[in-house]
């Protein structure tokens, strides 16, 4: 009994621990407890097989390892020994090159200043050269500068003797160019874009010209262009420029005169200002707005009745100084006379009546000789204050594009402030000229009602004395 309850714990042990056994194993079906005893033996016998090839294994993986640690291990051994060498070698490497600079100082001396002399020659050439007007008929000048700054800029290369004779090769050049008028052929890009390839004249280094147009150097592209806008002569030769360029260009001997701007070497601010400079009718016409437009009509018509004015006062002041020649003949052609025709009909009259008469026809000659004074008068006092209202207007638009665009571009304030301005000189170069024409039609026309109350005065005083002495 014994026996068999240690054989049943047995299997259950094994049925408990084992977790697969061979196939084998598994598809044998024990017919005895022997047999059974026998399955559980080989089976113990193959696990502990199975563990001892994985521990002879890993023992393996354990030794591959510490080899492959020892060769790591080794090599950085190597490779210290080796950095060792290396900073050993760049320190006497740092040492040799301290002696040697100090060796290049010493023996350069005084040619550190000339080399930096000279460093700054190249710069202030190349950037001279990369806006003259030369480099548009001479290549490649920049980029050798620009090669030869690197050269000079650099600690271990000095200028060949070469590099500094083409340096001052280019320095003598651009000398010799500036003062010589030449023609030579390049592309040159029209207002519409299209590019051509045309004559071109240059004059030294202040303009070029082309068929009787200015043209400006971009000097960021190498390109030639035709101006946007043509410089202009004036109002009376508006063509002036443009014709002098034309001759200069078909001139082969001689003097020719033609316009030049020496205050730049692209083209200049001069001839800049002059070419975006307003002429008379952008300024006053469009910059002036309605108010300037309405001053400009209100002046021409003031002056017209001026003129007017001043012919017909001029006419009658010939016939009244005529008549007053010869009071005794009055004529219907002037007021003078018309006035001396009312004494010549009515010397009969008693002295009260006829000082009225006289004086009636001297009220009827009035509103003639003074007729559109009063409204060259109001024109001449309204003018001005069109021209203040029209800067004010102005004023508040300069005002609203500052609060909604700011302040950062002066331009767009400056043309602003300009165009709000330009009423307020349209007002006044009205007002001036009609106050002045005012004052004298008003001093003729009161010369010839002085002449008339002069003589109507003196035509009483001999009737009153006439008839005191009667009496």
């Amino acid at each position: 009994m014994k026996l068999i309850k240690t054989l049943g714990l047995t299997l259950a042990s094994a049925t408990i621990c084992l977790t697969s056994l061979q196939a084998g194993a598994q598809e044998a079906d024990p017919r005895s407890l022997d047999e059974l005893l026998q399955l559980v033996e080989n089976a113990t016998l193959t696990e502990t097989q199975e563990q001892r090839d994985r521990i002879a294994r890993f023992e393996g993986n354990v030794n591959q390892r510490q080899q492959l640690l020892d060769q790591m291990i080794a090599a950085r051994e190597e490779e210290e020994a080796i950095s060792g060498q290396l900073e050993n070698t760049y320190d006497e490497n740092e040492l040799i090159k301290a002696q040697r600079n100090e060796t290049l100082q010493e023996r350069i001396g005084d040619l550190e200043e000339l080399f930096g002399t000279i460093a700054g020659v190249v710069g202030d050439t190349r950037s001279n050269f990369e806006q003259s007007l030369i480099s548009a008929q001479f290549n490649g000048r920049e980029e050798f500068l620009t090669d030869l700054a690197g050269i000079m800029a650099s600690d271990s290369q000095l200028p060949s003797i070469d590099e500094l004779e083409r340096l001052w090769f280019f320095l003598q050049q651009e000398m010799t160019e500036s003062g010589r008028i030449v023609k030579f052929n390049a592309p040159v890009a029209a207002a519409d874009g299209a590019q051509v390839d045309q004559e071109v004249v240059r004059i030294g280094s202040y303009n070029m010209v082309s068929n009787g147009e200015y043209l400006q150097y971009d000097s960021s592209t190498g390109r030639l262009s035709v101006l946007p806008a043509q410089p202009s002569g004036g109002t009376f030769s508006p063509g002036l420029y443009q014709d002098a360029a034309l001759a200069l260009q078909s001139g082969t001997s001689g003097f020719t005169m033609v316009g030049i701007d020496p205050t730049g070497p692209t083209g200049g601010s001069y001839l800049a200002a002059l070419i975006s400079s307003p002429d008379f009718q952008t300024r006053y016409g469009e910059q002036g707005g309605t108010i300037g437009s309405i001053i400009i009509v209100v002046g021409i018509v003031a002056m017209l009745f001026a003129i007017y004015k001043m012919i017909y006062l001029t006419f009658v002041g010939a016939k009244v100084n005529s008549q007053l020649k010869n009071t005794a003949k009055p004529n219907k052609n002037n007021p003078l006379g018309r006035v001396l025709m009312v004494y010549e009909n009515d010397k009969a009259m008693d002295i009260e009546t006829l000082e009225l008469k006289l004086g009636e026809a001297i009220l009827q000659e009035t509103p003639g000789l003074e007729r559109f004074l009063t409204l060259v008068k109001i024109i001449s006092t309204v003018a001005p204050l069109m021209g203040l209202l029209g800067t004010v207007t102005g004023m508040i638009e300069v005002f609203q594009q500052i609060t909604l665009f700011g302040t950062g571009d002066p331009q767009i304030m400056a043309g602003g402030i300009s165009g709000a301005l330009v009423t307020t000189v349209l007002g006044i170069s009205v007002a001036i000229p009609t106050v002045l024409i005012h004052t004298l039609i008003k001093s003729r026309s009161d010369r010839i009602l002085h002449v008339m109350e002069e003589q109507a005065t003196g035509i009483i005083a001999r009737k009153a004395e006439s008839t005191g002495a009667s009496a």
